[in-house]
């Protein structure tokens, strides 16, 4: 078997912006499970900013101080096929800000799933060439409020994208680059009216769909892989903060983020991934600093040992 059969393609890297909602990346590297296989995860991150963008005005906010975000992960990864992986995740989310009066949420935030394809794997020169094609979705789990940022768990839309991942790897070196457009529903808030750009006399809100891009490259072999981030999301359309203003759902949020992460696998079947990501720049998002931890489990559902 190919080294990308032996090991958990479920690699967890939280980028959190000035909302508190988690993007979840389960679908961002070229790893798959073998069929039969069932990768079940357990993962925890923590995040939080002191310095956010309103607009492209970079600026504090002691009414708020910190603002920190705690995310547990429950999730599985199963092997359909040699090819094919079905990926679902749970998150519960937990907010804070160390001043001001708001209180933070904790709830239940978005059921996360996607189905991963392998479309193409060929030896090309001294190494392996693969495509992958992944698509992807989420609903809201809790009825939790999205027009209390930054203090929201999440933006309560339900999203459905397309990834598409190629990935180049000779030896235990690799390099990787994924693009995805994802779509987002209208969603509903608290109030029968609110100020964009204009006035809005309705309760629905329209949300602005956006892009990710991913680059990585590293090191991976059947027991460490260690591997470098640089991760860049566009909101298309939305608007910005306005002066003084609170941040809102359909604001334009974009980000440029840079993250490592480190994996261990033991012959058990047992994986520990820990990593971190920092938020270089960006627009009506924090300057997110966040770690998180994992640990996975491994094994054949049929009973098989292979």
């Amino acid at each position: 078997m190919s080294l990308y059969f032996y090991r958990c393609s479920i690699v967890i890297c939280f980028l959190l912006v000035v909302s508190q909602f988690a993007k979840a990346q389960t679908d961002a590297d070229a790893l798959m499970i073998p069929k039969n296989y069932f990768c079940a995860a357990a993962v925890y991150s923590h995040g939080s900013w002191d310095h956010y963008w309103e607009g492209t005005f970079k600026r504090d906010n002691p009414n708020l101080g910190t603002v920190s975000t705690n995310t547990y992960t429950v999730g599985g990864n199963y092997g359909l096929s040699n090819r094919i992986n079905l990926i679902m995740m749970v998150p519960f989310v937990t907010t804070n800000a160390s001043a001001g009066t708001l209180r933070g949420e904790k709830k239940f935030q978005d059921l996360m799933f996607a189905i991963k394809w392998m479309a193409v794997k060929e030896e090309i020169g001294r190494g392996l060439f693969s495509f992958h094609a992944i698509a992807t979705g989420s609903v809201p789990l809790s009825n939790y409020e999205a027009d209390y940022l930054p203090l929201s768990v999440g933006l309560h839309s339900k999203n459905v994208g397309i990834r598409g991942l190629l990935n180049y790897q000779i030896g235990r070196l690799f390099v990787a680059g994924a693009g995805q457009y994802v779509r987002r529903s209208n969603i509903s808030i608290d109030r029968t009216s609110y100020y964009t750009t204009e006035m809005h006399y309705t309760n629905e809100v329209q949300m602005p769909n956006y892009t990710n891009f991913l680059a990585s490259a590293g090191y991976r072999s059947l027991r460490f892989n260690a591997e470098a981030t640089f991760t860049k999301m566009t909101t298309i359309g939305g608007f910005d903060i306005r002066k003084n203003d609170m941040p809102f759902p359909s604001n334009k949020m974009n980000s440029n983020v840079v993250g490592a992460l480190f994996k261990y696998s033991t012959p058990m079947g047992i994986e520990v991934t820990a990593g971190g990501n920092y938020v270089l720049s960006g627009r009506n998002v924090g300057q997110t600093r966040s770690g998180y931890l994992s640990v996975y489990y491994v094994f054949n559902t049929k009973g098989e040992k292979k």
